[in-house]
C-alpha cells in the first residue's frame, strides 16, 4: 500500500505542508508508506507549497497593505517565480487586524514582483488569495513604474480612495516585461465592475460599508476610463473579463500587462507534475480547512480527485457540510471531518488540528491495509 498525501493548507490554522506531515505521521503509525506533496490553489500558502516542492524561497521586505514595512517571500525554481498577494500586500499584513477598504493598496505584491524579476524567471505566477485591498491594481502597476494622475496633472498615491480621482495613466517608465509569462493563479471569475464586481462582492469582505462599496465601484470603473484614455483602448472589455475582479482587481492589472488567468487549482496541479507522480499509489488523500457545495466549483480537492481517477481519494477537512451520499459525486471515497471529532474550533487551535489529523491519517492507514472483498472504495468509505 502506497498512500500519495496530497492537501491545500487548513487557513488560519495548518500549511499544507504540515497538513500533509500530520497525516503521513498517522499513516507511518498504522504500518503505511506515503509520499508527501502539499498543494495549492493560488491562495494564500502558495509559496509555502512551491518552497515544499523544491523551490527555493527568498525574503522579500514590501510594502504591507497600508503602506507600512512587511516581510515577505516569494520562490523562484526552474525559471518560474510565485508571488502572493497574501504574504506582501494581504490581509495578515494589516497593522493589528484593522480593515482599511479605501487606504489599502496592492503596492507590496507589485515590489515583491520586481524582486523577483531579478532572477529573470520567464514565467511569473500570481497567487491571488487574500487581498486586502480594492485598488485595480494600481499598487501593483505604481511598483512596476506607472503613474497615476488626477485631471489637473497631480500624481496620486495608489490606493482604492484614489481611483475616482484617476484621469490619465503614464506607462513610459514601465519596467520591460518582454519574454516573461504572467500566468494569474486564481479561481475568481468575477469581472471588476458592476453588481458582481471586485468592490460589491468582496469589497464587505475587507470592511467596507455599502456606502464604501459604491465608492469603490465607481473609482473603479474611473480607473477603467483612465486607461482607456492613456493608450489602453480596450480597458473596458479587459474589466469585463472573466477573472479581472480577482483580489480588488489585480486581475485586471495582471490582464493589463498581458497575463492570462487560469484555475488555480489546475495550475499548481500542473506546476507540481501531479499526474506525473501519481503512478504506483493505491490511494490519494487531500484536503483543506472546509469542504462544501462550493468545493465542486474548481476547487482543490475535487479537481485533484477527478486526475487522480480511477485511483481512490479521500478527504481530510477542519469543516465538511457534504452527506456522504454527496461524496461519491464529489470524487471522493470518504471524507474525515475534524468536526466529527471534537466540539472546539480547530481552526483556532493548531496543536489540536495537528492532534487529529494525526489520528486520521492513522485511522485511513488501518482501513486501507485492511483487507475487504468489497476493495479499496468500499473499504474507505467507511473509515
Amino acid at each position: 500500500m502506497r498512500v500519495l498525501v496530497a492537501p491545500d493548507k487548513f487557513k488560519g490554522s495548518l500549511s499544507a505542508a504540515e497538513v500533509a506531515d500530520r497525516l503521513a505521521a498517522g499513516l507511518a503509525v498504522a504500518g503505511v508508506d506515503s509520499v508527501r506533496m502539499p498543494l495549492a490553489d493560488g491562495g494564500d500558502g502558495s509559496v509555502d507549497a512551491a518552497v515544499a516542492a523544491g523551490f527555493a524561497p527568498h525574503p522579500v521586505l514590501v510594502a504591507g497593505a497600508a503602506g507600512t514595512p512587511s516581510s515577505g517571500r516569494i520562490a523562484v525554481g526552474d525559471g518560474t517565480a510565485v508571488v502572493e498577494v497574501a504574504n506582501t500586500c494581504g490581509l495578515t499584513t494589516l497593522p493589528n487586524g484593522r480593515a482599511l477598504p479605501l487606504d489599502t493598496s496592492s503596492l507590496g505584491m507589485g515590489q515583491a514582483i520586481s524582486q523577483a524579476l531579478r532572477f529573470r524567471p520567464h514565467r511569473l505566477v500570481l497567487a491571488l488569495g487574500g487581498s486586502a485591498s480594492t485598488d485595480g491594481g494600481m499598487g501593483l502597476l505604481a511598483a512596476l513604474g506607472f503613474t497615476f494622475a488626477d485631471a489637473r496633472g497631480r500624481q496620486l498615491r495608489a490606493c482604492g480612495r484614489n481611483s475616482i480621482r484617476v484621469h490619465t495613466v503614464d506607462s513610459s517608465r514601465v519596467v520591460n516585461l518582454t519574454g516573461v509569462e504572467i500566468v494569474v493563479a486564481s479561481d475568481v471569475t468575477n469581472p471588476l465592475l458592476g453588481p458582481a464586481g471586485a468592490a460589491a462582492v468582496y469589497g464587505p469582505q475587507k470592511g467596507a460599508s455599502a456606502a464604501e462599496v459604491r465608492l469603490l465601484d465607481a473609482g473603479l470603473t474611473k480607473l477603467v476610463e483612465a486607461f482607456a484614455r492613456s493608450g489602453y483602448p480596450d480597458a473596458m472589455t479587459v474589466a469585463a473579463t472573466a477573472g479581472a475582479g480577482s483580489a480588488g482587481g489585480i486581475g485586471f492589472a495582471a490582464l493589463l500587462l498581458g497575463g492570462t488567468i487560469v484555475s488555480g487549482a489546475e495550475f499548481f496541479l500542473e506546476l507540481f507534475e501531479f499526474d506525473r507522480h501519481l503512478p504506483g499509489f493505491d490511494l490519494v488523500i487531500t484536503g483543506e480547512g472546509s469542504i462544501d457545495e462550493q468545493t465542486a466549483n474548481g476547487k482543490l480537492p475535487t479537481v485533484l480527485a477527478r486526475r487522480a481517477h480511477p485511483v481512490p481519494v479521500v478527504a481530510v477537512a477542519g469543516r465538511s457540510t457534504l452527506s456522504p451520499a454527496q461524496w461519491g459525486p464529489a470524487g471522493f471515497a470518504g471524507i474525515h471531518s475534524l468536526g466529527d471529532y471534537t466540539d472546539r474550533n480547530t481552526a483556532d487551535d493548531p496543536e489540536l488540528t495537528r492532534e487529529l489529523l494525526t489520528r486520521i491519517g492513522r485511522q485511513i492507514g488501518q482501513a486501507a491495509i485492511t483487507p475487504t472483498t468489497a476493495g479499496h472504495r468500499a473499504e474507505l468509505s467507511e473509515c
